[in-house]
């Protein structure tokens, strides 16, 4: 089960670094990854579920090392951006995948899979940060919080449009370019993290 879930994933990987994720059909993937359609359809529904697959656990595993929002670090000589420079390196990487992925043609799934993510790491960082029982927090019940959707929408956004322009600039320029907004915006929040 999970050779053949690497493979439909691998093939994928390889048929969008070719073409769009909407002109991908599953006799491609299928193909590509030397199994039949029926094989495909016991593990995946369609190819946006294989997509959502193929970079779910790569970007869980991105989200929980994003830096926790601290405009006044205890330590300060770390350097709390560098695990916005993983993130954008690893999309600048598959910048294909995610590419297809997250722009006009890609996967609204995927798309809201990432934000709710994002959301839900910041919003548990942010408590955790400010005192909250470690027991207290909880990433699978977020209430409505304001500013942790801001920020997931904000980092998103930024990442999208980095990959629609080709990635223009380097990752560690995209981190210390977004890091000082993401503080700023944190810095700025005076309000309940929730209502």
């Amino acid at each position: 089960m999970r050779r053949t879930h690497a493979a439909l994933q691998g093939a994928l990987i390889q048929l969008v670094e070719e073409k769009d994720l909407g002109q991908i059909s599953v006799a491609d993937v299928a193909e590509q990854a030397g199994v039949n359609r029926t094989t495909f359809y016991d593990h995946y529904r369609d190819v946006h579920e294989l997509a959502e697959a193929a970079c779910t656990s790569t970007i869980d595993a991105l989200i929980e090392s994003l830096p926790v929002l601290d405009p006044a670090p205890a330590d300060p000589d770390a350097e709390p951006a560098r695990s916005l420079v993983a993130f954008f390196e690893n999309l600048a990487e598959h910048a294909g995948l995610y590419r297809s992925l997250l722009g006009p043609q890609g996967s609204a799934r995927v798309i809201d899979h990432i934000r709710s993510r994002i959301s839900a790491n910041v919003h548990v960082t942010v408590r955790l940060n400010a005192g909250a029982a470690p027991d207290s927090v909880s990433s699978t019940d977020i209430p409505h919080d304001v500013p942790a959707a801001f920020t997931a929408g904000a980092l998103l956004g930024v990442a999208t449009d980095w990959l629609q322009r080709d990635c223009p600039r380097t990752p560690a320029e995209m981190a210390e370019l977004t890091w000082p907004l993401l503080v700023a915006h944190h810095a700025a929040d005076t309000g309940p993290a929730s209502m």
